[in-house]
């Protein structure tokens, strides 16, 4: 079976959320013309035990948290494919970390096939394949329940049916398969049972309410309620979080959706979001820790006034939810902070700007409140350049090796890890516009915001900084 992706990672419905549903509606009508009553398509290469224990699970160390700390999630090419020798330096990249990262993969798309093709009938090949590699590199494995297949949503079953369009898979299952979807969850924990943690959904996907044009929250809370309680009928230590909003910001001139409370330099809260995470908030079944995702710029792709003072947005967003959720830990499934262009792709910048800026970002959503987050690794399956990847390719014998990408986020991983008590740090009033900073006792992280090498006074200690220089000081 193929991979199959549609995107870099980053959803786009801004205003064109609309055409978005009318193009999945006409999808859906086109299959369902299609469709013989009763057909379940092939069966070919499914099964029916599909909640058998796959593997050898790696028994989780004592009692499951329900923070991860940072690691990344799995896109459509990984390294449980491509060369062996590639595939088997990741592996050990991985594995040497001094805190084994959290590693997200999504149960149908992204890498992953469709789980349950014909209702009852079953295909984990892809997903086992990631499942196994977060097992073998050490990982800690995290599963977002997203996307549904095609018969939960209107089209046609058949393990040889699958519609991979963007429209289909952007289309949430039918009221009426909301129970068979909460099932489907059940069974991959069951299959799965050193997967503690589960992310219910993706950023809303198919949940959008065109008459009322808004998000379709009551939609998504009825789902994420039925998988919430069936997964923790499986066993009530499983950590189950959500809603998966996209925190969009606006133009703050924008009269008709923008915060006129949420709101920074760096433009204003899309109130349409906040108003979709008041009534999950309310009317959940419950949850173990709250996830969101989002860019720091805005929905016009504007990063304001510049690109590191738009990372403040994570630390504004992250209070305003940390103040409403009484505590629970706050994830970010997703996070960006370089704009993409018309492909998807964020390629523009050079690698020093693009680690100096993500490790920005990371320091913003910790001051946030923030204890967990996903890099979005956008892998590529052969090539000498992977910009923002984690790793270079695996499709050659050569792949699979180091990137700076990964130095940062796993430095940050093993420096700054869920429960870490963060202190104060002195910064020269002159050098406070040209750093961001995060320390604790032992450590602190320093970016330069600057393309150009600067002379700063951090922790008493006067140094100098190249440009877009991430520097790691011991205290």
């Amino acid at each position: 079976m193929g991979r199959h992706e549609w995107s870099s990672g980053e959803r786009r419905w801004r205003l064109t959320a609309v055409l978005g549903v009318g193009a999945a509606v006409l999808a859906l009508v086109v299959t369902l013309l299609g469709t013989l009553p009763g057909d379940r398509g092939s069966t070919a290469g499914t099964t029916g035990d599909g909640d058998k224990v796959h593997g050898t699970p790696r028994t989780p160390p004592g009692t499951t948290a329900p923070d991860v700390g940072w690691g990344f999630t799995h896109t459509q090419y990984s390294a449980d494919e491509g060369d062996d020798a590639a595939t088997e330096r990741v592996g050990r990249l991985l594995g040497g970390d001094a805190v084994p990262l959290p590693q997200n993969q999504h149960v149908m798309g992204w890498g992953a096939g469709n789980p349950e093709p014909s209702k009852g009938r079953y295909d984990f090949a892809e997903m086992d394949s990631r499942i196994d590699f977060v097992r073998r590199s050490g990982g800690t494995p995290v599963v977002t329940l997203c996307c549904a297949p095609d018969w939960m949503k209107g089209g046609r079953a058949g393990a040889d049916r699958t519609d991979w369009s963007q429209a289909s898979l952007e289309t949430a299952p039918e009221p009426a398969h909301f129970a068979d979807y909460a099932a489907l969850a059940a069974t991959v924990a069951r299959r799965y049972p050193d997967v503690r943690h589960f992310i219910v959904w993706n950023e809303f996907k198919g949940f959008w309410n065109d008459r009322e044009a808004r998000w379709d929250y009551e939609g998504y809370t009825a789902l994420y309620n039925l998988v919430y309680k069936a997964l923790k009928k499986v066993d009530e230590d499983i950590m189950v979080g959500g809603p998966y909003l996209v925190m969009d910001s606006l133009d703050p001139r924008d009269a008709h959706n923008a915060s006129t409370t949420l709101k920074g330099r760096w433009g204003a809260a899309d109130q349409r979001v906040l108003d979709a995470f008041a009534y999950w908030n309310e009317h959940k079944a419950g949850a173990d820790f709250v996830v969101v995702d989002g860019s720091s710029y805005t929905n016009d792709d504007e990063a304001l006034p510049d690109e590191f003072a738009a990372t403040d947005k994570f630390s504004a967003v992250g209070r305003w939810l940390r103040a409403r959720t009484h505590g629970l830990p706050l994830w970010w499934a997703e996070y960006y902070v370089e704009p993409a262009d018309a492909e998807g792709r964020r390629a523009g910048w050079s690698e020093k700007r693009r680690v100096a800026v993500q490790a920005g970002g990371l320091i913003a959503m910790v001051r946030g409140g923030a204890s967990s987050g996903f890099y979005w690794n956008p892998e590529r399956e052969t090539g000498p350049r992977c910009p923002g990847c984690l790793w270079t390719p695996t499709g050659g014998a050569g792949g699979g090796r180091n990137l700076p990408m990964h130095d940062l986020l796993s430095r940050f991983a093993a420096a700054f890890p869920p429960g870490t008590a963060y202190e104060k740090v002195s910064v020269a009033a002159d050098d406070v516009p040209n750093v961001r900073v995060l320390a604790t006792d032992r450590t602190v992280l320093v970016v330069n915001t600057r393309d150009r090498s600067i002379s700063a006074r951090i922790d008493g200690k006067r140094f100098t900084m190249g440009a877009y220089e991430v520097a790691w000081l011991s205290r």
